[in-house]
């Protein structure tokens, strides 16, 4: 069973995610909260597999919640995917920073949304290779750029090195098992190893990672 927690300021929006969620035998809404602070609370009273948080809402914003969520050791099993209005904006951006393991357009399509929900829930694919390509190019052209080696590439193997890379590019590690020629295991060995040693909440940090410290450049392979 997926808990999820719903967090947005808009009753109308949360009623519409709930009545989605609630007739699907393996999601359960556990809870839902009208604000950030409120939301961080119901997140350490319920632990869910998932938060659902809004970006812009009163008494505290959906970035400080996912901080907050993600800095807290007791929650490191809380995926946050960020809600937004406006697809591949700042707060995405932002959002990513502060830990989110992705996010959603709130006009997405019923079938979509659940897929997204299992999707997140299951910590394989960040985002489709296309949207990732995107993000990463918006991104990238808003963070300084990488500068000689970064030393936290010192504490990968060759093959982690390699994993990390076709993460950045959107891959699940079925497709990376693929490319690699190994095990669907072994590939979310070596994911998981490297998320280890370069300190990434979840896939979509390692995908920051990836380009903040030069392995992988706008454009490369």
């Amino acid at each position: 069973m997926i808990r999820v927690l719903l967090v947005d300021d808009q009753p109308l929006i949360r009623s519409g995610f709930r009545a989605l969620l609630d007739v699907e035998d393996d999601i359960e809404v556990v809870a839902e909260a009208a604000d950030g602070r409120e939301g961080v609370e119901q997140a350490r009273a319920h632990r869910p597999d998932i938060a659902l948080i809004d970006v812009q809402m009163p008494v505290m914003d959906g970035i400080e919640a996912t901080r907050r969520i993600a800095e807290d050791p007791a929650l490191s099993g809380v995926r946050v995917v960020i809600l937004t209005n406006y697809g591949l904006d700042e707060y995405v951006f932002d959002g990513l920073r502060a830990g989110a393991a992705g996010f959603l357009v709130k006009d997405i399509e019923p079938e979509d949304f659940l897929h997204a929900v299992r999707v997140a829930a299951r910590g394989d694919v960040l985002l489709a290779p296309s949207i990732t390509r995107k993000l990463i190019d918006r991104y990238v052209s808003r963070a300084p750029a990488a500068t000689g080696v970064d030393a936290r590439l010192a504490r990968l193997t060759n093959r982690e090195r390699e994993v990390v890379t076709l993460v950045a590019g959107g891959l699940s590690n079925e497709q990376i098992a693929d490319r690699l020629v190994i095990s669907p295991l072994t590939a979310k060995t070596h994911v998981n190893r490297a998320m280890t040693k370069l300190h990434a909440r979840d896939r979509a940090q390692l995908v920051i990672v990836a380009y903040e410290s030069g392995l992988v450049v706008p454009g490369g392979s």
